[in-house]
């Protein structure tokens, strides 16, 4: 027990509450003794600063959460080289034209395989959609409308390598590629966060974009920071996702001090403290400079979570420039006290804060949201339906994902939405027609829905067609 005090002493000295999770520690027995002990303080693989018992339902959110992130640790390689195969097939028949030109070239031996790191090579999530132009209808001085649809279309291409994202934004978007950044994870001990920067600069704005990268599907270390519920409690903040916080650039044993120590160990910059200085870098360069924040799935848990730490380091001129926060598809990020801390904090410095959410998207109802557990949402929410009529709501419909009330409706929802995918186009335009790859993903969804709905496709949709008036203020709305 001295030794778990010492532990605990020098990993959560920074916090003045914890509950961390530790799957690479557990064993077989241990983990099914969760279920029946309430007791947490003696299991290895659970440390808590709590002493109380705890429920069974949230020892079994626990045992949920670890027997995930067990299996993504185990699986991790199979998962990467699925992915890897799947992205080089689509590519191949991208390169090809169709299958059977692939397969008539590989017999003939004239196979021209794709380099990944080119501007060519698409991965896994663009090849549903692979829209990479702005909407020509939707310019700046339309404001949050226009900060939106840009800062969707970056969290979509935040997904490819960096020489397909600098193409993207100087070919197709006119803008100036300021970088793609692979970020340290101190307790991974690997580079687990990516995004890039790039700017809009014209006579009459100047605009910086951050876009995080959001979970990709083959990759366990993402869905493992997803699947994580562990928190830290920051005193005077509330409490914080684990996982999302230690992707930001957490420093080990130390927490977020202002400035970032020294470690022999960290081969890349820590996510936080390299934007940070960068910002401050181009904010210096002219008083008329803003910037957004943006990201998709995790990305838009580490774009809100970004100010969080600015406002804990009072970061006052970063933050008098922020122009505003887009999430998409964004998981729960901490609890209620942190989003009233939030809410409170976004308004004292007028930043702005939209939160995307599209009909059944399983990823914002992550993780759980009931009285055992602690993981609420905060800000301004902007749900689209399925026809992409989006409206601010206090709380998105259905907030739990797993509620078997709602299966009926989403399974109804998700058959709707694959028979969209074919007459869309016919409505709407040519640029909404989708391929054979993403009306497979909407096939999975009948099986599984929700998870279809988190593709950005329907993102970059509703940001298109939805009404420009849920960016209003209440009394500018049109009834």
């Amino acid at each position: 027990m001295e030794g778990q005090e010492k532990s605990k002493e020098c990993d959560k000295g920074f916090s003045s509450g914890f509950m961390l999770l530790k799957p690479e520690e557990v064993r077989i027995v241990d983990l099914f003794r969760i279920l029946y002990s309430s007791n947490l303080d003696d299991r290895k693989f659970v440390d808590s600063s709590s002493e109380k018992e705890e429920s069974f339902r949230y020892r079994w959110l626990i045992f949920i959460s670890i027997v995930a992130q067990k299996m993504l640790i185990f699986t991790a390689k199979p998962m990467a080289w699925t992915g890897s195969t799947i992205e080089m097939f689509l590519n191949l028949l991208a390169v090809n034209k169709n299958f059977f030109l692939l397969l008539i070239n590989l017999i003939r031996g004239k196979d021209d395989w794709p380099d990944r790191d080119s501007a060519t090579f698409i991965s896994f999530i663009g090849n549903m959609d692979k829209r990479m132009k702005l909407d020509s209808e939707i310019k700046p001085e339309h404001g949050c409308s226009y900060y939106s649809a840009l800062s969707m279309m970056a969290s979509k291409a935040s997904y490819e390598n960096p020489a397909y994202i600098e193409t993207v934004v100087k070919d197709h978007w006119k803008m100036e590629f300021l970088g793609f950044y692979d970020h340290w994870n101190d307790y991974q001990e690997k580079a687990t966060t990516q995004l890039f920067v790039c700017r809009d600069k014209s006579e009459n704005h100047d605009t910086i974009v951050v876009a995080f990268r959001g979970t990709e599907p083959f990759d366990a270390d993402a869905w493992c920071s997803d699947f994580d519920l562990s928190w830290y409690e920051l005193q005077g903040m509330g409490k914080i996702h684990g996982g999302f916080m230690k992707a930001l650039g957490l420093q080990k044993n130390v927490g977020w001090p202002m400035e970032c120590k020294e470690n022999p160990n960290r081969k890349q910059p820590l996510a936080y403290y390299f934007i940070r200085d960068k910002l401050k870098s181009l904010l210096s360069e002219s008083e008329n400079t803003k910037y957004i924040l943006t990201g998709h799935s995790l990305g838009g848990a580490l774009a809100i979570l970004f100010p969080a730490i600015l406002f804990l380091h009072e970061e006052n001129l970063l933050l008098q420039r922020l122009e505003g926060v887009y999430t998409y598809g964004q998981p729960r990020v901490g609890d209620v006290k942190f989003g009233k801390y939030m809410e409170n904090k976004l308004e004292e410095h007028s930043v702005r804060y939209f939160r995307t959410v599209y009909c059944n998207d399983m990823v914002p109802r992550l993780p759980y949201d009931d009285k055992d557990h602690l993981f609420k949402h905060f800000g301004t929410c902007v749900y689209y339906n399925r026809h992409y009529q989006g409206k601010v709501v206090p709380e998105t419909p259905n907030k739990n994902y797993f509620s078997p009330l709602s299966a009926i409706p989403m399974t109804i929802n998700a058959v709707c939405e694959l028979i969209r995918s074919f007459t869309l186009c016919y409505s709407k335009g040519p640029e909404y027609k989708e391929g054979w790859f993403m009306r497979v993903f909407r096939i999975i969804g009948l099986v599984m829905p929700g998870v279809s709905a988190h593709s950005t496709q329907d993102y970059v949709n509703s940001t298109r067609l939805g009404s420009s008036d849920v960016f209003l203020p209440p009394q500018e709305m049109i009834p």
